[in-house]
C-alpha cells in the first residue's frame, strides 16, 4: 500500500500571484546617465575618490545653471511688466491722449534725458468734451459766414469803412478761434478728460467696424461657408477687444499715479477692521490677488 500524503490543512498559507509576468524590457543602446540626484554621502564619497570628475560634475553644473537664469531673464524681459506687460508707442500715447507726436524721453537723476525721443501714434481730430476736430472746423466755418459784414442796399458802407469792419472781424474771430482750441484741446485737459479721449481712440482702433474692413477675416475650415455678417448699426464699443484696451488705458493711468509724487497718500492702512474684512468678503480677495501690488 503506497505510502498517504498529508494534505494542506488551510488554503490561506498560500499566496498565489495571478499577475502576468513581465518580460524583461530591452536593453537601450545609449549610456545609462543617472539623473537622481546624490546624497550628501555619495557626493563626498564621489569627491574623495575622483577629484577629478566630480570637478568636472560641478563645472558642468554650474554652467546649466547660468544657462538657466539666462534663459528665465530673456524670458522675463519677453513677458514685459507685470503690470504694464510690453509698453509699445500706441500705449505711451495714452499718456497724452494722442496729442504728443514724441516721446518723454526717460531721465537720470540729474533730470538729463539718457534716451533719444519716438515718435508716437497722434489722434489730433480727437478734442476735449466729446468734439472731433471736423465739428469745430464746421462750426468756427459756419459761424464765420454769420457773422461776417455784408453790405445791401438797405445797409450801405463806405468801402473804408467796410474793409475796418472786415479787419474788425478778422481779428474777433481769430481770437474765438483761439479761445475754443484752448477749451476743446487736451493739453491742458484733467485725467478725466484724458481717458475719456483714450475710450474714444480705443474704440477707433480695436472696434470691429473699423478692422473688419482692414484686417482680413478669420480663415474658415474646410467646407464652411463664410456667412454674409449684418450690417453694424454705429461704432463697436463692446467687443473684448475694445474693452481690452480700454483696460489698458486705465492701468496705464492708475500705475503712473501710483509711482508719482502722489503715491505716497494711497497707502491702505484699514487692513485687519471690520471695513476690511467687510470688503475682503463681499469680493472675494486674498493675499493672491494684492500682495506686491498694494502697500498695506
Amino acid at each position: 500500500m503506497p505510502p498517504r500524503i498529508p494534505g494542506v490543512q488551510r488554503l490561506n498559507t498560500f499566496s498565489l500571484c495571478l499577475r502576468p509576468v513581465i518580460k524583461p524590457s530591452t536593453p537601450s543602446p545609449l549610456p545609462i546617465t543617472q539623473t537622481a540626484s546624490l546624497s550628501q554621502k555619495e557626493k563626498r564619497r564621489l569627491a574623495k575618490q575622483d577629484p577629478y570628475r566630480w570637478a568636472q560634475m560641478q563645472q558642468r553644473k554650474n554652467a546649466h545653471l547660468e544657462r538657466r537664469e539666462e534663459i528665465e531673464a530673456e524670458r522675463k524681459i519677453q513677458r514685459g511688466d507685470p503690470i504694464r506687460g510690453i509698453t509699445t508707442p500706441f500705449v505711451e500715447s495714452f499718456d497724452s491722449a494722442g496729442q504728443e507726436p514724441l516721446s518723454k524721453p526717460a531721465v537720470d537723476e540729474d533730470g538729463n534725458p539718457i534716451e533719444e525721443p519716438h515718435a508716437l501714434p497722434t489722434s489730433l481730430h480727437v478734442l476735449n468734451n466729446l468734439i472731433s476736430k471736423s465739428e469745430l472746423d464746421a462750426a468756427v466755418e459756419n459761424v464765420y459766414a454769420l457773422t461776417k459784414p455784408i453790405t445791401s442796399d438797405y445797409y450801405a458802407l463806405h468801402p473804408e469803412e467796410f474793409k475796418q469792419k472786415i479787419r474788425e472781424h478778422d481779428e474777433n474771430h481769430a481770437k474765438a478761434v483761439e479761445a475754443l482750441q484752448r477749451i476743446v484741446g487736451l493739453e491742458k485737459g484733467s485725467a478725466k478728460d484724458r481717458r475719456h479721449a483714450n475710450i474714444r481712440r480705443c474704440i477707433e482702433t480695436f472696434g470691429r467696424h473699423e478692422t473688419d474692413l482692414t484686417l482680413p477675416p478669420k480663415p474658415l475650415s474646410r467646407g464652411q461657408v463664410r456667412e454674409e455678417q449684418p450690417v453694424r448699426g454705429g461704432p463697436d464699443t463692446g467687443s473684448s477687444e475694445v474693452q481690452i484696451a480700454i483696460l489698458t488705458a486705465k492701468i496705464r493711468a492708475l500705475a503712473n499715479e501710483l509711482e508719482g509724487h502722489r503715491g505716497y497718500r494711497d497707502k491702505r492702512k484699514e487692513r485687519g477692521s471690520a471695513r476690511w474684512q467687510h470688503m475682503v468678503e463681499k469680493l472675494g480677495l486674498s493675499e493672491a490677488t494684492y500682495k506686491g501690488q498694494i502697500t498695506l
